[in-house]
């Protein structure tokens, strides 16, 4: 498969580094020819350097005969008709990045004008990932909802944790819930594990759990989420403004710190009953003086990953319930990790994911056969996803316990939802036609279809 990515940023060059470990075609854009030489000569691609927005540059990196092209510039007309200028020359499918407001409230109007297959909105999309983990423990996240059924929680498993020292059969026997751990990180070896499984402290585990039951699954692994009134927010660009939008509607009492005293203006009018300070002086000293250490939750969204670690560090120091930082490179992820302040989102990683579902959607055509929903999960090394049940599947009605119905190794069939209903299913569950079923798998399995999870 042929694809051309336009734009080297730290999401173009995340989603090179992820497709280019799955033997696809790459041809890369970049008006920087340092960038396009050092991502070349990094990775196993083509480079072209130019505008991807100029019909030469674009029939240079093969646009004529390409199956997808994703833009990802900083300039969200740039990406537009980076999309229109390749579906025109004969690429097959395309998807843009959009950051500004009035784009991603147009997105389907635009989909329509600019014959553009997929959109991803980073800063609405990481503000909704936000919201969901104000005022989780840093032991956890909520990784995201999939459709009205599912929820995943990445669980890092402390000493202290029910969970600790007892198999995976136990615990589902014991919870009695509609939760399975599909898989496990342990020492940085991926495990997707079966029901005697013993889970052991520092283990990270990603958990699937019905939406219903999310609360008393929390509750019995011992995670309570803080009652959170005062939230401080650092940085009110746009992804601060998406956020505060939805905050406001919860009458919390919410500060917004912004370096830009224009800016600060434009908030002041926007949310009246909030409290707006200007933010351009050295950043601990504002902290001190509008009192962030009294806090339950502080959020840290500048476009400075240096910024937000100090935030972050300081908001650690003063013992703040809930801390959630917006970080886009790996290392910065890791250093969090390793001081316990564990709840980090990334618009890079965010959007690079949502990407990489794109391009396997178009790997699949039409054949109906295509992924529904995907995530990485535990570290990147696993992936969830969903497909549709068609006539074809060659295990159609088999129970998972017969010895005809063979799954691959590191292969998990993690739920199944079969008329609006949510099934963890056991030894006597079987596929049927129509279903959606929701998979866990390795990434070095490399699966595509349906009939790719069977041996």
């Amino acid at each position: 498969m042929k694809i051309i990515i336009v734009g080297l940023g730290q999401t173009g060059t995340t989603l090179v580094s992820a497709l280019s470990k799955e033997h696809y075609d790459i041809t890369v854009v970049d008006k920087d020819r340092t960038l396009v030489d050092r991502t070349t000569d990094k990775f196993n691609v083509n480079g072209v350097t130019g505008s991807g927005a100029s019909k030469e540059t674009l029939l240079a990196a093969g646009a004529d005969t390409a199956d997808a092209i994703v833009a990802l510039t900083p300039v969200d007309e740039i990406n537009l008709l980076s999309c229109m200028q390749a579906k025109a020359l004969g690429t097959r499918n395309s998807g843009a990045r959009i950051l500004m407001p009035d784009f991603v409230h147009e997105a389907e109007a635009l989909k329509k004008q600019y014959s553009i297959d997929y959109f991803v909105k980073p800063k609405s999309d990481i503000s909704e990932e936000i919201f969901r983990n104000i005022g989780m423990p840093g032991f956890m996240k909520l990784e995201g909802y999939w459709g009205d059924n599912i929820q995943i929680i990445d669980l890092n498993v402390l000493n202290d944790s029910p969970l600790a020292g007892r198999s995976l059969a136990d615990i589902k026997h014991s919870m009695k819930l509609d939760m399975l751990v599909v898989a496990a990180i342990r020492n940085d070896k991926l495990y997707i594990p079966d029901g005697n499984f013993v889970v052991n402290p520092g283990d990270n585990l990603g958990i699937v759990v019905s939406k219903t039951d999310i609360q008393s699954s929390l509750q019995t692994l011992g995670i309570i989420k803080r009652t959170v009134k005062r939230i401080v927010i650092v940085g009110g660009g746009i992804t601060g403004q998406y956020l505060a939008d939805m905050l406001y509607e919860t009458h919390k009492d919410i500060t917004i710190l912004e370096y830009d005293v224009h800016r600060c203006r434009e908030l002041m009018e926007r949310y009246p009953d909030a409290r707006i300070a200007y933010s351009g002086g050295e950043i601990l000293d504002v902290l001190e003086e509008e009192h962030v250490s009294e806090a339950d939750c502080i959020i840290s969204l500048t476009d400075n990953d240096e910024t937000n670690l100090v935030i972050s560090m300081y908001a650690w120091s003063c013992n703040i319930p809930s801390i959630i930082t917006r970080v886009d490179k790996p290392e910065h992820v890791k250093l969090l990790h390793r001081v316990n302040i564990d709840i980090t989102v990334s618009a890079t990683e965010l959007s690079a994911l949502k990407m990489v579902r794109f391009i396997r959607n178009c790997e699949m055509g039409n054949s109906g056969n295509g992924i529904g929903k995907f995530y990485n999960i535990a570290g990147n090394k696993a992936e969830i996803m969903e497909f549709k049940a068609q006539s074809d599947f060659s295990a159609l009605n088999i129970p998972f316990a017969d010895k005809a119905f063979r799954l691959k190794k590191d292969v998990l069939v993690t739920s199944i939802l079969r008329e609006g209903r949510l099934i963890i299913p056991d030894g006597s569950t079987c596929i049927k036609e129509g279903d959606c079923v929701i998979i866990t798998a390795a990434k070095h399995c490399f699966i595509r279809s349906l009939n790719g999870i069977l041996k």
